[in-house]
């Protein structure tokens, strides 16, 4: 097959499982270089602490962006208690340190259920929002804080999933533009002792399934005509609302 034809042949969606340690531009790039194809996006960034599902867009397919973006989607989370960090994860310096009290697992699910519903939450300076053009994050390294506008999010449910003081992990589910991290920060917050995302991944976006996704080295190491089989035609995956 030629690679004219290949290409001609390869739109839709492609759900893949996000390593630990690399950027979504990264996933895009190593799908780009195995499909031969520079027409690849992706729906909706994941830190590169995160692993989980990341929805991957081909050929025609990246029209359907702004819509894949727009769904809830769905986490598992891990936080520490008792540090903050500048980017509000572990991959960023500590900035203070607090002894953690000896909560009680009523204490934290009572913090928990604080943060569900409508709400505004201020974007971290370590992210890629932009203010002026430039990448807050940019900003962070050269140590410049900025003022940002606070964001409308909902977080529709939020569930304590394991209780081993200073670790505490919750599962999520929240609209488009919430950072699990600052949720993280914020319970930290609301518990007086501070807090940082340790570990996160992203397991569903509304229908899509991180068991449903494939894993980059199973991607790179499978022939095209078997990747086609995995793509997901487009109007499967915009929402019904909009069809």
């Amino acid at each position: 097959m030629s690679l004219t034809t290949t290409k001609s042949l390869l739109d839709g969606i492609l759900l893949i499982d996000k390593p630990a340690g690399c950027t979504s531009h990264d996933v895009v790039d190593r799908v780009r270089r195995k499909l031969k194809m520079k027409r690849i996006g992706h729906a909706g960034t994941l830190d590169p602490l995160a692993t989980g599902l990341l929805i991957i867009l081909v050929g025609k397919s990246t029209k359907a962006s702004q819509y894949l973006i727009s769904l809830d989607k769905e986490y598992e989370a891990t936080m520490l208690l008792g540090q903050t960090t500048d980017s509000q994860d572990a991959d960023g310096q500590i900035i203070t340190t607090q002894e953690v009290p000896n909560f009680s697992r009523e204490q934290i699910e009572s913090a928990l259920n604080t943060f569900l519903g409508d709400q505004f939450q201020l974007p971290p300076m370590f992210s890629a929002k932009k203010i002026n053009g430039v990448p807050l994050y940019k900003l962070a390294r050269k140590g410049e804080e900025v003022e940002r506008q606070p964001r409308f999010i909902h977080i529709s449910e939020i569930e304590l999933t394991d209780f081993s003081l200073p670790k505490i992990s919750f599962s999520t589910t929240c609209s488009k533009g919430t950072y699990v991290r600052t949720i993280a920060h914020d319970i930290g917050q609301k518990l007086s002792c501070g807090a940082h995302l340790i570990q996160l991944r992203r397991t569903a976006t509304d229908k899509f399934k991180v068991e449903n996704a494939l894993s980059l080295e199973t991607l790179e190491e499978m022939p095209i005509a078997d990747i086609r089989k995995y793509l997901i035609p487009t109007h499967k995956a915009i929402p019904s609302l909009i069809k």
